[in-house]
């Protein structure tokens, strides 16, 4: 391809889009598009489409190339980037962390919701990943206390880096729940979005998770799915205050399971809550 014609962003759009046509759905290649326009020219999607004829730095087309490489070879356009949003931060992200997801925005904005932002609460983030809830609790709850935990030094590394990069203070530590120290402290809330996809739903699952996103961060054995929600939550019984509230991502088949579980772990006001999608993705109970 002329290079002289890709520095023409229209032509760019229309270029990623034979690239990519038949590899992913028309909708998503779109998608990728603007992201991938939005990394090689600084303008926003509202300056993109509003300048699609504007000549580009034809050094910025050349990167497209292997862009769309990685993209071929399904590689999720996050980690092509090293960059997502979640929560209208950005954040870094690589194969160490799982990429944020929409569903997981939701789980925050109901702890935005539920919670008052004026006083200095203790949150704990447990499985922290890409530091994403911890740093979008704490630019939200400024006045609150974010502690962090993950068993993954990687992951940490790439959280360390968001917080930096979004200008907040997150206590993170490298912990593993099964294993962990004990804690003078309380916490007011406990949030986390564990593992919980069965090893047998792998191969239902698309080649761009599977293949690049770390496992460690998705799958629990099919012979004890429930097993990271159930060690949590016997945590939080022994470390949350006196009317402190437990929150967790669920597996939208596990429901049931989870108000059970709750329930008769001592907690009350337990409420299940669906996605924007209709499933059941959310709950939340108070000790």
């Amino acid at each position: 391809m002329d290079i002289l014609y890709l520095c023409i962003m229209e032509n760019i759009l229309q270029y990623i889009h034979s690239e990519l046509k038949g590899i992913y759905p028309e909708s998503e290649i779109r998608f990728i598009g603007y992201l991938l326009l939005e990394k090689l020219t600084g303008f926003s999607r509202t300056e993109i489409l509003l300048n699609k004829n504007t000549q580009i730095s034809c050094e910025a087309a050349k990167q497209l190339d292997g862009f769309l490489k990685k993209l071929k070879n399904h590689e999720p356009v996050q980690y092509v980037l090293g960059a997502t949003e979640f929560c209208g931060l950005s954040f870094n992200v690589n194969p160490s962390v799982l990429i944020p997801r929409p569903e997981t925005e939701e789980l925050v904005e109901w702890i935005y919701s539920e919670n008052d932002r004026n006083k200095p609460l203790k949150m704990l983030d447990i499985g922290t990943g890409s530091g994403c809830i911890a740093i979008s609790l704490k630019k939200n709850f400024p006045l609150a206390e974010i502690d962090a935990f993950d068993v993954s030094p990687e992951a940490l590394k790439v959280a360390k880096e968001n917080a930096k990069l979004n200008r907040v203070n997150v206590n993170f530590r490298e912990i593993d729940i099964f294993n962990p120290p004990a804690f003078s402290k309380k916490w007011d809330l406990i949030v986390s979005n564990p593992p919980y996809v069965p090893e047998n739903e792998k191969s239902e699952m698309q080649r761009n998770v599977t293949d690049y996103e770390p496992s460690l961060a998705l799958f629990v054995p099919d012979n004890h799915p429930m097993k990271f929600y159930e060690t949590i939550t016997n945590f939080a019984r022994l470390n949350l205050a006196k009317g402190g509230k437990l929150y967790f991502e669920i597996h939208y088949r596990s429901g049931k399971n989870m108000l059970d579980l709750l329930s008769k772990s001592g907690f009350r006001e337990v409420q299940l809550k669906k996605d924007i999608s209709g499933k059941d993705r959310m709950i939340s109970g108070i000790f």
